[in-house]
């Protein structure tokens, strides 16, 4: 098991329908992602908030958008940068940055990420760390795709909000 561990912000954009629970994974849990299938949540943070704001608004025209920062500290983490140890997962650098995973996804195909993200999930990661593969990305724009937060002392997460803001 990779022994990576996130400790510092993170960043994400967020829709406005879910600012009341900015904790909650239960968007992607209901539209699926490229890391996780629909029924399970995940949240999907950058390293960076221009990332963060790249990712949310890949199709069409930029949507009303809140970013928010977290302080994180979890592990373990899966770096998927390193195509040796994908190789050892079965995974490939193609496939992590498959542009048709989605409409795959909405077909009802097989999704190699999504079965990927599932085997890391079960073998007991937190996440894992990705570049960006948005629009205008590069491979030093990263994300970090979670899928267990706030369930022990390995991985905490809060969100950046001392004015409480978000509960106006």
């Amino acid at each position: 098991m990779s022994d990576y561990r996130h400790c510092g912000l993170l960043y994400r954009a967020l829709n406005p329908v879910f600012a009341r629970e900015p904790l909650s994974g239960r968007g992607a849990a209901i539209y699926g992602g490229r890391f996780n299938r629909k029924g399970t949540e995940a949240l999907y943070t950058a390293l960076a908030p221009d990332t963060a704001i790249r990712e949310t608004n890949q199709a069409g025209h930029l949507q009303p958008t809140m970013l928010l920062a977290y302080d994180a500290d979890i592990r373990p983490i899966f770096d998927t940068r390193d195509p040796d140890i994908l190789a050892a997962w079965s995974m490939t650098p193609d496939e992590i940055g498959d542009p048709g995973w989605r409409r795959k996804m909405n077909a009802g195909e097989r999704v190699a990420t999504q079965e990927f993200a599932t085997k890391l999930l079960d073998s007991g990661y937190a996440g894992l760390l990705v570049r960006s593969f948005a629009r205008g990305a590069t491979p030093a724009d990263l994300n970090l795709v979670l899928w267990r937060w706030n369930t022990g002392a390995e991985d905490s997460l809060s969100v950046i909000d001392d004015e409480a803001r978000l509960l106006r």
